[in-house]
Order: C-alpha cells, then sequence, then structure tokens
C-alpha cells in the first residue's frame, strides 16, 4: 500500500506547527497594515496633487518627471495620471483588505484550535 501523504504529528509538533503558523501569519497581517498604510498616503498625494494642478490655467507649462529628466507634458495628460495613480491605489488597498480578512479569520482559527488542544491536554 501506498505510504500516507502526510506523516502523523504528535499532539507537541502539531501545537508547535499551529504556534508557528499563527505567528507567521500575524506577520503577514502587520505586513499589508504596513502596505495599506502605505497605499493610503500614496492615494492621498495623488489627490491633493491633483487638486492644486486643476486650479491651475489650462496654459499652465507642466512637467512630468521621468527619470532623470522631465517631460512637458499638457494639463490633461497629469490630471489623468494622478486619477490613474489614485484608482490603481484603491484597488490594491481592496485586494489587500480582503487578503487581511482572510489572514484574521486563519489567525482565529489556529488560536481556536490552540485552545482545544490545550483543553484537551487539561483534561487528561
Amino acid at each position: 500500500p501506498p505510504a500516507p501523504l502526510t506523516p502523523a504529528l504528535s499532539p507537541g509538533q502539531a501545537f508547535t506547527e499551529l504556534q508557528a503558523k499563527v505567528m507567521d501569519t500575524q506577520q503577514k497581517v502587520k505586513l499589508a497594515d504596513l502596505q495599506i498604510e502605505q497605499l493610503t498616503k500614496t492615494k492621498k498625494h495623488a489627490h491633493l496633487t491633483d487638486t492644486e494642478v486643476m486650479m491651475l490655467v489650462d496654459e499652465t507649462r507642466m512637467y512630468e518627471g521621468v527619470g532623470r529628466m522631465f517631460i512637458l507634458q499638457p494639463k490633461g495628460v497629469i490630471h489623468n495620471q494622478l486619477l490613474e495613480k489614485q484608482r490603481i491605489a484603491e484597488e490594491k488597498i481592496k485586494e489587500l483588505e480582503q487578503k487581511k480578512s482572510y489572514l484574521e479569520r486563519s489567525v482565529k482559527e489556529a488560536e481556536d484550535n490552540i485552545r482545544e488542544m490545550l483543553m484537551a491536554r487539561r483534561a487528561q
């Protein structure tokens, strides 16, 4: 007969694995929080910049930074780039919030499993 796919874990090994999973997942939640914070700042910066750009007259000469040079761009192009930057940041924030929600559920499930293991040990 074929060997089992996963070897059976002792209660101690299972407990240690669950603890490691909780810590790893909590780290991922913190990373998602940091990324969301950074994207929120990027989105706000683009919004504020766009607000200032839109107050300028249409004939204002505007330049876009590209590497170490600047390229003359019409106001409409700059406006559209700033709107796109905000839209992309918003999409990424939504994705990260969904991922964070999943990770938080995963942490809760693992913590519940750890509690059950501890209760079972005490009952013995």
